[in-house]
C-alpha cells in the first residue's frame, strides 16, 4: 500500500472518531503521533551509532513499547493510557541545565498538543496504519515528505492555512538568491510549519564536507513559531530532515521589545514569509520605537527583521501589496529599510500564487543591511503561457522562476525587470509600488478580445445561474413531497 493510500485511511478512520471534528483537528491528531512515531525511529537510528545512547523519554512512554505492537493495548485501556500518562507526563517533562536537550523538545511539542480521538479502538487502527511506514527508510521518508506537503494544503478547508503554508517553489527560489553559506546564522522569526527552514538546510547540506559541518548547520538554523499546530508539525519535519535537536522555538517573535536583543542574538541570513493581514494584540507594538508602532502584523516584522540583521546581513521576506504603497507609518519604516539597507530587488508575483488561501498579490523583497539603497531593481514574475491564475490544481513551479535566475547576477531592463532610483521612490513618498513601465501599452487591450472576455464571462454567470435554480428547485420538489 502506498504512503498517500496510508495517509488517506488514517484520516478516513478519523472521520468515523466523534471527537475529532473537522480537517484542523485530525491533522493535529494526526502531527504529534506522527512526531512520536517520526521521534522512535530517529531513536532506532541513535542506537546504531551510539553505544551509551539513553532516550529522553521514559522508557513505559516510548512509541516502541505502547505504539508498535499492532495487537498492544487498545479500547477504554488505551484512551486511558493517552490520556492521564503519556500527555500528562510529556507535557510537564522535568528540565534542568544537565536534562538532554531532546526532552525540551519533546515538551514544547506537547505543550499545546491535545488527543481529540475519543473511541481507543479507533486509535489503535489509527497507530497500526502509521507503523506501516519506516521514517528510517530514505524512500518512505521522500515519498512522505511530499504527503506532508498535502496535509498542509488539507489545512484550507480549516479556514487559515495561509498563515503558514508558502507553496516550495517560492521558498526555494528565496533560498537560492539568499544563497546561505556555512556557517552563517539562519534565522525564520514566523517558521510556521518549516518550509524555508528545510530549504535552507537542503541549501547548506550540499556544503557539507565534513562531521563538525554537519553539526554546525543543525545548531545554525532556527525557527520561531507562534501558533502550536505549525510548530509542532515544523519540529517534525525538522526531525525527517534529520535534525536531532531543532532550534524551533513557540513564541511570538514580536512579544520581545527590540532593546533586549543582544549584538550576539543577530543573524546573518533572515528568510520568512510573515502573516499578513492581521493584527496584533493590545501591547505588542509598544515592543517597537514610536515612530514605528502599528499593530500591522507584517509591518512589525519587517522593523524586527531590520534590527535583527547584522551589518552585511541578508534577507528575503514576501509582503503584501499594502506594504508597498502604503502611507503614514508604513511610509517610516519604509523610509528606514532604504536608509538602512540595500532593498536591491523586489519580483512582483502576480495573483493567485496563494490560492486558495489568499488573493492579495504579494511580492518578494530581498535587501541587505548596512548600506543605503541607491536603485531599485523590479521584476515582474509572469504567468506561463495559457494560466490566468494558479489554482491549488496548477501551483507556481520552481521553473518558472529559471528566468529570473540567469537574469539575476547580469541585469539587464526587459520586458519583465526595470529599475528605479532612489530619488524617484523618495520623491513619490516613498510609494514602491511601480508598474512595469514596459507593460503599461499592453494593458490597453484590443476591444474585440475584451468583448469575447466578457462575454465567456457572462456566459459562466448564466451556466451557474440556471444550475442553481434547477438545485433550489429540486429541494422545493422534495420538500413538497415529504409534506404530502
Amino acid at each position: 500500500m502506498s504512503i498517500s493510500t496510508t495517509v488517506k485511511t488514517i484520516q478516513d478512520i478519523m472521520r468515523i472518531d466523534e471527537g475529532v471534528d473537522g480537517d484542523a483537528q485530525r491533522i493535529s491528531q494526526l502531527t504529534w503521533m506522527i512526531f512520536l512515531k517520526v521521534f522512535d525511529d530517529r531513536e532506532t537510528e541513535y542506537e546504531t551509532f551510539e553505544d551509551d545512547y539513553v532516550s529522553p523519554l521514559p522508557e513505559e512512554l516510548r512509541w516502541r513499547n505502547w505504539a508498535a505492537n499492532a495487537e498492544g493495548i487498545t479500547g477504554d485501556e488505551l484512551l486511558e493510557f493517552v490520556n492521564n500518562q503519556l500527555f500528562q507526563t510529556l507535557k510537564n517533562l522535568n528540565l534542568d541545565e544537565l536534562s538532554d536537550p531532546k526532552r525540551r523538545i519533546i515538551r514544547d511539542a506537547f505543550e499545546d498538543a491535545f488527543n481529540f480521538m475519543k473511541n481507543g479502538t479507533l486509535m489503535r487502527q489509527v497507530i497500526n496504519k502509521l507503523n506501516e511506514i519506516d521514517f528510517n527508510n530514505s524512500k518512505d521518508k521522500q515519498l512522505f515528505g511530499d504527503i506532508y506537503e498535502q496535509i498542509l494544503k488539507d489545512l484550507q478547508s480549516a479556514g487559515n492555512a495561509g498563515e503558514y503554508y508558502t507553496p516550495r517553489a517560492v521558498t526555494q527560489f528565496m533560498v537560492d538568491m539568499l544563497k546561505p553559506r556555512l556557517g552563517e546564522r539562519i534565522l525564520d522569526p514566523a517558521c510556521g510549519t518549516g518550509g524555508f527552514v528545510t530549504c535552507a538546510l537542503e541549501f547548506l547540506k550540499k556544503q557539507i564536507k565534513t562531521v563538525e559541518d554537519k553539526e554546525k548547520i543543525q545548531r545554525l538554523i532556527m525557527g520561531v513559531e507562534k501558533k502550536p499546530l505549525p510548530h509542532l508539525l515544523c519540529i517534525t519535519n525538522m526531525l525527517l530532515h534529520e535534525v536531532e535537536v531543532p532550534e524551533i522555538r513557540h513564541d511570538n517573535t514580536l512579544a520581545r521589545p527590540l532593546r533586549d536583543y543582544k549584538p550576539y542574538e543577530k543573524v546573518d541570513v533572515i528568510v520568512t514569509n510573515p502573516p499578513f493581514g492581521g493584527k496584533e494584540e493590545d501591547g505588542i507594538e509598544s515592543n517597537f520605537p514610536s515612530a514605528y508602532r502599528t499593530k500591522e502584523t507584517a509591518d512589525l516584522f519587517l522593523v524586527l527583521i531590520m534590527h535583527l540583521l547584522v551589518n552585511g546581513g541578508r534577507a528575503g521576506i514576501v509582503l503584501p501589496d499594502g506594504t508597498l504603497f502604503g502611507e503614514g507609518v508604513k511610509t517610516r519604516i519604509k523610509e528606514k529599510l532604504l536608509d538602512e539597507c540595500n532593498l536591491h530587488t523586489i519580483v512582483r508575483l502576480p495573483n493567485g500564487v496563494f490560492n486558495p488561501y489568499t488573493s492579495i498579490k504579494t511580492n518578494l523583497l530581498f535587501f541587505t543591511k548596512g548600506e543605503p539603497t541607491k536603485e531599485i531593481w523590479y521584476y515582474e514574475h509572469p504567468y506561463p503561457p495559457g494560466y490566468k491564475s494558479y489554482s491549488k490544481t496548477k501551483p507556481i513551479r520552481i521553473e518558472e522562476f529559471a528566468p529570473e535566475k540567469a537574469w539575476w547576477d547580469n541585469r539587464q531592463e526587459n520586458e519583465f525587470a526595470w529599475k528605479v532610483s532612489v530619488e524617484e521612490i523618495k520623491a513619490n513618498g516613498y510609494n514602491l509600488d511601480i508598474k512595469n513601465p514596459y507593460q503599461e501599452k499592453e494593458n490597453h487591450r484590443d476591444l474585440g478580445e475584451m468583448l469575447a472576455d466578457y462575454q465567456e464571462l457572462m456566459a459562466g454567470l448564466s451556466e451557474t445561474r440556471n444550475l442553481l435554480k434547477a438545485e433550489l428547485m429540486s429541494a422545493l420538489s422534495r420538500n413538497d413531497d415529504g409534506m404530502m
